[in-house]
């Protein structure tokens, strides 16, 4: 069992330091509202921080699941941040999906204080979070990665180094791909069903024993048939991550005309006052 802090406890990573303290471990949290670190120790043994500096001190390894880079940067950096808390040989893991250019940075400031520094974006969702099910892609050294990986095992179904800082961060841009074009493809098939006269579940029925199932059709079809979206993986969050893939497209010469295609597409759901909305929204685009 380790010493671990946990910083950021929104509907991620409250789950995920639920798993750890679950698991044994001995674990610190912190959250830019108070409130939320509260609610964390009232339902999990631990302790809550009155920053990322002090919920750092004496840790083994310290998780992140924040916002966005400048939120990534705020948590480690400076007299209140992470890395200032943090002793010699401990290990940074961080779980926000950022630029693999913030995650190069942070990894060489870490390393010029002697900490480890791990990239791990997830993928699964608030449900993958709370079953403990998440996909955890990484990128670092790899001795720090398998320092960490038992620790990132609470939470992870599956937990892989994919190559050197920022690789983590990559693979969850290929991620982030996939799912755009599956969320807007399943969207035009469902409507299309609707304007056809066909029925939603029956066609989800066959169709997903074929090859065209895909977890958003398992897990999605139904919300979307209703018209339900006030749960799961905001538009604006998608919005920023692939924001990210098409920067990095930019520069590594990548072509990605239907992600480039589908960002324009939640845009319109943000006009609609979608942006909070789940990423299946794209059928309420479709349903205007």
């Amino acid at each position: 069992m380790a010493r671990v802090a946990f910083l950021g406890l929104g509907v991620m990573g409250f789950p995920m330091a639920g798993h750890l303290a679950a698991a044994g471990h001995e674990v610190a949290v912190w959250n830019r509202s108070p409130a939320k670190a509260e609610a964390w120790t009232a339902a999990h043994n631990g302790r809550s921080a009155a920053s990322a500096r002090e919920a750092a001190e004496g840790a083994e390894f310290v998780m992140a699941c924040v916002g966005n880079d400048d939120d990534l940067r705020q948590v480690c950096l400076g007299e209140a941040g992470a890395f200032a808390g943090m002793g010699k040989g401990a290990v940074f893991v961080d779980h926000t999906t950022v630029s693999a250019a913030v995650t190069r940075e942070l990894s060489a400031l870490a390393a010029q204080s002697g900490l480890g520094f791990v990239d791990a974006p997830v993928s699964g969702g608030q449900a993958g979070a709370e079953n403990g099910q998440l996909s955890v892609m990484c990128g670092g050294a790899p001795a720090d990665y398998a320092r960490a990986e038992p620790v990132i095992a609470a939470y992870a179904r599956i937990c892989k180094l994919m190559g050197p800082s920022g690789a983590g961060q990559m693979a969850k841009m290929c991620n982030q791909i996939a799912i755009a074009g599956l969320v807007q493809g399943l969207a035009e098939s469902l409507h299309f069903a609707e304007k056809a006269g066909l029925s939603i579940p029956e066609v989800v029925e066959v169709i997903s024993q074929g090859a065209a199932g895909s977890w958003q059709m398992q897990n999605r079809s139904g919300t979307m048939a209703e018209n339900r979206f006030d749960f799961g993986f905001a538009v604006d969050w998608m919005r920023k991550d692939l924001g990210i893939c098409l920067a990095t497209a930019d520069q590594t010469g990548a072509s990605l005309p239907v992600t480039a295609l589908v960002d324009q597409f939640y845009k319109e759901v943000q006009a609609m006052g979608g942006g909070r909305w789940d990423t299946s929204a794209l059928i309420a685009r479709l349903r205007r």
